[in-house]
């Protein structure tokens, strides 16, 4: 963009300074009532160039303060923005952690109705008998069944 903005303001000032070059006769100019210029044209010329420039100038700045208005209050109202958004998240928080609080932990519930049964090993008894061989019987003990 710098090259483009270099090539025509080059381009300007080569016409202006042909320009001059030409138009070399004295030129009367009236600024107000009872004032006259008298000055060759190609002078009175580059003078309103240069004037011209400095007012595009001067409303170019004018603009760019304009904007940084405009962008400062949109950035406080950002900030302000912010601000509420965090202490919203702030007291989010602390609704969450007082409902964390309120529930029961995992480790300290009662366990329910449900009942486990142990049951131990059986024992195997062994009964002899005068005419039959020998023969076992598993039989598990009625007292070490234990329910919760």
């Amino acid at each position: 963009m710098r090259q483009v903005n270099f090539t025509l303001i080059f381009v300007i000032c080569l016409a202006v300074v042909l320009f001059a070059i030409e138009n070399t006769q004295l030129v009367s100019i009236k600024v107000v009532k009872g004032v006259q210029l008298t000055a060759p044209l190609s002078i009175e010329l580059i003078i309103t160039l240069g004037i011209g420039a400095v007012l595009a100038w001067v409303f170019s700045v004018w603009t760019t303060v304009q904007e940084l208005f405009v962008t400062r209050q949109a950035l406080q109202a950002r900030e302000v923005e912010i601000e509420s958004l965090q202490t919203d998240l702030e007291r989010y928080k602390a609704e969450l952690e007082e409902q964390r609080l309120l529930l029961p932990s995992q480790s300290t519930r009662v366990p329910s109705t449900d009942s486990v049964a142990v049951l131990s090993e059986p024992q195997i008894a062994s009964v002899v008998t005068p005419s039959a061989p020998q023969t076992a019987v598993i039989t598990p003990p009625p007292s070490d069944l234990v329910t919760d």
